[in-house]
Protein backbone atom coordinates (compact mmCIF):
# COMPACT_ATOMS: atom_id res chain seq x y z
CA UNK A 1 0.00 0.00 0.00
CA UNK A 2 1.71 3.66 -0.69
CA UNK A 3 2.23 5.70 2.01
CA UNK A 4 -0.28 8.27 0.74
CA UNK A 5 -2.91 5.78 1.07
CA UNK A 6 -1.85 4.83 4.47
CA UNK A 7 -2.00 8.60 5.96
CA UNK A 8 -5.15 8.69 4.41
CA UNK A 9 -6.36 6.11 6.07
CA UNK A 10 -4.66 6.85 9.34
CA UNK A 11 -5.83 10.70 9.09
CA UNK A 12 -9.30 8.51 8.43
CA UNK A 13 -9.03 6.41 11.72
CA UNK A 14 -7.94 9.09 14.09
CA UNK A 15 -10.48 11.78 13.05
CA UNK A 16 -13.36 10.01 12.89
CA UNK A 17 -13.68 9.88 9.32
CA UNK A 18 -12.09 13.37 8.49
CA UNK A 19 -9.60 13.58 6.26
CA UNK A 20 -8.06 16.93 5.72
CA UNK A 21 -5.61 16.33 3.30
CA UNK A 22 -6.36 17.14 0.13
CA UNK A 23 -9.93 18.79 1.31
CA UNK A 24 -11.43 14.96 1.21
CA UNK A 25 -13.75 16.00 4.63
CA UNK A 26 -15.79 13.47 4.84
CA UNK A 27 -16.24 12.23 1.44
CA UNK A 28 -14.30 9.35 1.82
CA UNK A 29 -14.55 5.44 2.59
CA UNK A 30 -12.36 2.64 3.54
CA UNK A 31 -13.38 -0.58 1.17
CA UNK A 32 -11.78 -4.15 2.82
CA UNK A 33 -11.34 -5.97 -0.12
CA UNK A 34 -9.42 -9.46 -0.66
CA UNK A 35 -7.10 -9.80 -3.27
CA UNK A 36 -8.62 -11.90 -6.26
CA UNK A 37 -5.46 -13.85 -6.58
CA UNK A 38 -3.37 -13.26 -3.59
CA UNK A 39 -6.00 -13.65 -0.88
CA UNK A 40 -4.53 -11.26 1.11
CA UNK A 41 -6.70 -8.72 2.83
CA UNK A 42 -6.37 -4.69 1.50
CA UNK A 43 -7.57 -1.51 2.08
CA UNK A 44 -8.53 1.40 -0.39
CA UNK A 45 -9.53 4.67 0.69
CA UNK A 46 -12.22 5.42 -1.81
CA UNK A 47 -14.46 8.62 -2.75
CA UNK A 48 -17.68 7.02 -1.69
CA UNK A 49 -21.16 9.14 -2.40
CA UNK A 50 -23.89 8.19 0.29
CA UNK A 51 -27.52 7.47 -2.06
CA UNK A 52 -29.35 6.58 0.63
CA UNK A 53 -28.74 4.96 4.64
CA UNK A 54 -27.48 1.57 3.06
CA UNK A 55 -25.95 2.59 0.01
CA UNK A 56 -22.33 4.39 -1.16
CA UNK A 57 -20.98 4.67 -4.44
CA UNK A 58 -17.25 4.14 -5.56
CA UNK A 59 -15.97 4.78 -8.87
CA UNK A 60 -13.11 2.66 -10.12
CA UNK A 61 -10.94 5.43 -11.60
CA UNK A 62 -7.58 5.19 -11.10
CA UNK A 63 -7.17 8.76 -11.93
CA UNK A 64 -7.91 8.48 -15.31
CA UNK A 65 -5.41 5.46 -16.29
CA UNK A 66 -5.91 3.25 -18.77
CA UNK A 67 -6.98 0.23 -17.20
CA UNK A 68 -9.19 -0.26 -13.87
CA UNK A 69 -7.53 -0.64 -10.55
CA UNK A 70 -6.92 -4.11 -8.90
CA UNK A 71 -9.35 -3.17 -5.90
CA UNK A 72 -11.89 -3.28 -8.60
CA UNK A 73 -11.36 -6.85 -9.36
CA UNK A 74 -10.51 -8.00 -5.76
CA UNK A 75 -14.12 -6.40 -5.10
CA UNK A 76 -16.10 -8.64 -8.09
CA UNK A 77 -14.04 -11.59 -7.22
CA UNK A 78 -15.13 -11.40 -3.61
CA UNK A 79 -18.26 -8.87 -2.98
CA UNK A 80 -18.98 -9.34 -0.10
CA UNK A 81 -16.90 -7.20 2.25
CA UNK A 82 -16.96 -4.42 4.95
CA UNK A 83 -16.34 -0.59 4.64
CA UNK A 84 -15.35 2.08 6.96
CA UNK A 85 -17.79 4.84 6.79
CA UNK A 86 -17.69 8.45 8.54
CA UNK A 87 -20.97 8.21 9.85
CA UNK A 88 -22.03 4.25 10.43
CA UNK A 89 -18.84 2.71 11.59
CA UNK A 90 -17.84 -0.44 9.81
CA UNK A 91 -20.25 -2.36 7.87
CA UNK A 92 -20.62 -5.23 5.77
CA UNK A 93 -21.77 -4.43 2.37
CA UNK A 94 -22.48 -6.38 -0.64
CA UNK A 95 -21.07 -4.79 -4.26
CA UNK A 96 -23.07 -4.59 -7.24
CA UNK A 97 -21.46 -3.37 -10.85
CA UNK A 98 -23.53 -0.78 -12.23
CA UNK A 99 -24.30 -1.12 -15.75
CA UNK A 100 -26.01 1.01 -18.58
CA UNK A 101 -27.69 4.13 -17.37
CA UNK A 102 -27.71 3.25 -13.73
CA UNK A 103 -24.06 3.29 -13.86
CA UNK A 104 -23.80 6.51 -16.45
CA UNK A 105 -26.14 8.11 -13.80
CA UNK A 106 -24.18 6.98 -10.97
CA UNK A 107 -20.74 8.28 -12.69
CA UNK A 108 -23.14 11.59 -13.15
CA UNK A 109 -23.15 11.95 -9.75
CA UNK A 110 -18.72 11.91 -9.23
CA UNK A 111 -18.23 14.17 -11.96
CA UNK A 112 -21.16 17.01 -10.74
CA UNK A 113 -18.97 16.16 -7.21
CA UNK A 114 -15.68 16.84 -8.35
CA UNK A 115 -13.75 18.37 -11.17
CA UNK A 116 -10.99 15.85 -10.91
CA UNK A 117 -13.27 12.92 -11.65
CA UNK A 118 -14.20 14.98 -14.96
CA UNK A 119 -10.56 14.98 -15.61
CA UNK A 120 -10.19 11.54 -14.81
CA UNK A 121 -12.60 10.98 -17.90
CA UNK A 122 -10.98 12.62 -20.70
CA UNK A 123 -7.43 11.14 -19.43
CA UNK A 124 -9.12 7.48 -20.53
CA UNK A 125 -10.77 5.28 -23.44
CA UNK A 126 -12.47 3.22 -21.18
CA UNK A 127 -15.90 3.17 -19.61
CA UNK A 128 -14.74 3.79 -15.67
CA UNK A 129 -16.76 1.18 -14.03
CA UNK A 130 -19.04 2.59 -10.84
CA UNK A 131 -19.66 0.29 -8.01
CA UNK A 132 -22.77 0.22 -5.52
CA UNK A 133 -22.36 -0.93 -1.89
CA UNK A 134 -25.22 -2.05 -0.07
CA UNK A 135 -25.34 -2.15 3.60
CA UNK A 136 -25.96 -6.00 4.24
CA UNK A 137 -28.27 -5.38 7.22
CA UNK A 138 -30.32 -2.35 6.12
CA UNK A 139 -31.43 0.24 8.69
Amino acid sequence: MSDWNQQIIEEFRANGGTVTRANFGRDLVLVHHVGAKSGVERVAPLRGIRVDEDTWLVAASKAGAPDNPAWYHNLLAHPDVSVETPDDGTITVHVDELKGQERDAAWARFTAASEGFREYEQRTSRTIPVLALHRVSPH
